[in-house]
C-alpha cells in the first residue's frame, strides 16, 4: 500500500453520516423508525425542539392506544370527541410555535436596525471629524501666512524708522567687521545668501560608490531580493462605502474626467474652412497722402521770447513744488512732533512724555478690561444659548427616532396580524374539508362494518401523513412569509419620506395606542363590575361548604 498525505483536514472532507440498511421483523414497529424523516442538518443532531417533538409523538401514540373501538354509536361519538379535543390542542400548539417564530423575527429585525443606526452614527462622526481637521489645517495655514506677513512688514517699518529723513549713507566697512552680528559674519538667506554653498567639500568619498569596480562588487554582495524588484498590481479603489453610498472622492474624479474630456474636445475641434465669397468686393484705393509741411525758421526775437516763457514756467513750477512741500509739512506736523519728542533731550520734555505714556497705557488697560468683560459676558451667553439649543435638538432627534421606531414596529405588527388572519382563514377552510372527509369516511364505515382493522390502519397512516405534510407546509409558509415581510420592510424603509414617517406615527397613535388604552380601561371597568358578583358567589360557596 502507498501512504498519502493531504493538506486538508478530515473534517473538511467529511460527508453526511452513514445510515446502514435495516430490516424490520414482521409484527413489530420499532420506535426508532419514527425518526426516519430526520436527517443530518435537518433535525440531527437532535436539539431541544426535536426532543419536544419526540415526546409529543410518544404522547400521541399513547393517546391513540387509549382510543375506544368503533363497535357502537356511543363509542364512535366518544372517539370523535377525543379526536376533536386533540385537534384543538394541536392547533393551539401550532399557533404558539408561530407566535414564537414571529417574536424571534422581530428581535432579529430590531438588532439589524440598531446595527444600521450605529454604523450611520459612526460614519457621520467620521465625516464631521474630517471636516473639522480640514478647517483646522486651513486656519493654521492662514495664521502662518499672517505671521509671515506681519514679520515682513515689521522689518520694513524698522528699516524705514532707522532712516526717517531718507538720507543715503555710505557703507562703513570698519563698523561691519567690528560687529559680529552684522551681515558680514551672519548673512541672511532672504537677501540671497545660502549657507549650504560649497557643501561638496564635506561629501563622503567612498570606493564602492564612486568607482565602477566598487559598484560591481557592491552589487554582487547584495541579495537577489534587492536587485530583483517585485512589483505588485495595485488594488482597485473602492468607490462605495459600507452602506452603499458613493464616496465624495469618486464623484470628484468623475467630474474631473468629464471636464478633461470637454477641454480635449474643444482643443481638438477642427476649425471650419472659410466659405468662398459669393460676390466680388470692390477694392477702394487709399487716400493720397497730404504734402509734407515745412517749418519756417523763427526769428531771434521769437526765440528770446520763448526762452523767457520757459524760464517763467520753471519758476512757477518750483514755487508750486515749494507750496506742495509746505502743505505736506503742515499736514504731517503731528508726525514731525512725535519724531522730535522721541529725540528730545530735555528732562522736562522727557517727564511730560512719560506722563502721557502712563496715561495712555492706563486708558488702554481700562479699555482692555472693559472689552474683556464684554467678551466674557458674550461667551457665557453664547455658551448658554448653545447648551439650550443642543438640548432642544437632542430631544427632537430622539423623539423623531422613537416615532420612527414605533411606526416600524406597528407596520410589522400589522403585517404579522394580517398574515395570521390569512392563515387562520386557510386553516379553517382546511379544517372544514377534513371534517367533511371524516364524515364521509364515517358514513362508509357505518355501511361497511366489516373492515375495522384495515380502516384503523388506514386512519393511522392518513393521520401521520396529514400531520407531517401540515408541519412541512407550515414551516415553508413561515419561512416564505418571513422573507416577504423582510423585503416589504426594507422597501418601505427605502421609499419612506418625512411626510410618510409623520403619517405612520399618527396611525400608530390613533390605531394602536388609543384603542389599546380604551380596551384596557373597558377591561378594568368590566373587572370592577364583575368583582362584586364573584365575591358574592365565593361567599355563597363557602357558606354551603361550611
Amino acid at each position: 500500500t502507498l501512504g498519502t498525505q493531504t493538506d486538508y483536514r478530515d473534517g473538511e472532507a467529511q460527508t453526511d453520516p452513514y445510515s446502514p440498511e435495516y430490516v424490520v421483523p414482521s409484527g413489530s414497529v420499532p420506535e426508532l423508525l419514527t425518526l426516519a424523516t430526520l436527517s443530518w442538518g435537518r433535525g440531527l443532531p437532535a436539539g431541544l425542539a426535536e426532543v419536544e417533538m419526540i415526546e409529543r409523538a410518544r404522547e400521541k401514540r399513547a393517546w391513540e392506544a387509549t382510543l375506544p373501538a368503533m363497535d357502537n354509536a356511543s363509542q364512535i361519538a366518544k372517539r370523535r370527541k377525543m379526536v376533536d379535543d386533540m385537534e384543538r390542542k394541536e392547533w393551539a400548539f401550532r399557533e404558539q410555535e408561530i407566535e414564537k417564530l414571529q417574536e424571534v423575527r422581530l428581535e432579529v429585525l430590531k438588532k439589524l436596525l440598531q446595527t444600521q443606526q450605529k454604523n450611520q452614527n459612526e460614519l457621520d462622526a467620521k465625516r464631521l471629524d474630517d471636516h473639522w481637521q480640514n478647517n483646522e489645517k486651513a486656519k493654521e495655514e492662514k495664521i502662518k501666512k499672517i505671521q509671515h506677513d506681519c514679520a515682513l512688514m515689521l522689518r520694513k517699518l524698522i528699516a524705514k524708522r532707522k532712516n526717517v529723513m531718507g538720507k543715503l549713507e555710505r557703507r562703513d566697512i570698519i563698523t561691519e567687521y567690528t560687529d559680529f552680528a552684522s551681515q558680514t559674519y551672519a548673512p541672511l538667506s532672504r537677501i540671497g545668501y545660502f549657507p549650504d554653498n560649497h557643501s561638496e567639500r564635506y561629501v563622503v568619498k567612498n570606493f564602492y560608490l564612486n568607482t565602477f569596480a566598487g559598484l560591481c562588487e557592491l552589487e554582487a554582495s547584495l541579495p537577489d531580493s534587492v536587485t530583483q524588484v517585485k512589483i505588485k498590481a495595485p488594488k482597485p479603489k473602492y468607490t462605495t462605502t459600507k452602506t452603499g453610498y458613493i464616496k465624495r472622492s469618486a464623484r470628484l474624479e468623475v467630474e474631473l474626467a468629464q471636464v478633461h474630456q470637454a477641454l480635449l474636445e474643444n482643443k481638438n475641434k477642427v476649425k471650419e474652412p472659410k466659405k468662398p465669397l459669393r460676390f466680388l468686393e470692390k477694392v477702394e484705393k487709399p487716400i493720397p497722402r497730404p504734402p509734407t509741411p515745412v517749418l519756417e525758421k523763427p526769428s531771434i526775437e521769437e526765440e528770446e521770447t520763448e526762452l523767457a516763457v520757459i524760464c517763467l514756467q520753471k519758476l512757477l513750477r518750483g514755487r508750486a513744488i515749494q507750496n506742495m512741500m509746505f502743505e505736506g509739512k503742515e499736514k504731517r506736523l503731528e508726525l514731525i512732533g512725535e519724531l522730535r519728542t522721541t529725540h528730545a533731550l530735555q528732562e522736562h520734555g522727557q517727564l511730560l512724555l512719560k506722563a502721557e505714556k502712563q496715561m495712555t497705557l492706563a486708558l488702554q488697560q481700562q479699555h482692555d478690561l472693559q472689552m474683556h468683560k464684554l467678551l466674557s459676558v458674550e461667551n457665557h451667553l453664547a455658551r448658554e444659548e448653545g447648551r439650550v439649543l443642543a438640548n432642544i435638538f437632542d430631544f427632537l432627534s430622539k423623539e423623531l427616532v422613537r416615532l420612527q421606531e414605533e411606526r416600524k414596529i406597528h407596520a410589522f405588527v400589522m403585517l404579522a396580524e394580517r398574515q395570521r388572519r390569512m392563515r387562520e382563514a386557510e386553516e379553517s377552510g382546511r379544517r372544514q374539508v377534513e371534517e367533511k372527509r371524516r364524515q364521509e369516511e364515517d358514513e362508509i364505515f357505518k355501511q361497511a362494518r366489516g373492515g375495522c382493522t384495515i380502516d384503523s390502519y388506514l386512519e393511522d397512516i392518513i393521520l401521520s401523513s396529514v400531520e407531517s405534510t401540515a408541519e412541512e407546509q407550515a414551516r415553508e409558509e413561515i419561512q416564505r412569509m418571513a422573507v416577504e415581510i423582510n423585503d416589504i420592510a426594507y422597501e418601505m424603509e427605502s421609499r419612506r419620506t418625512c411626510l410618510q414617517s409623520e403619517e405612520i406615527v399618527a396611525e400608530l397613535v390613533y390605531d394602536f395606542l388609543i384603542p389599546e388604552a380604551e380596551k384596557m380601561s373597558i377591561r378594568e371597568k368590566v373587572r370592577q363590575s364583575q368583582r362584586k358578583h364573584i365575591y358574592a358567589a365565593h361567599q355563597i360557596i363557602h357558606r354551603g361548604i361550611e
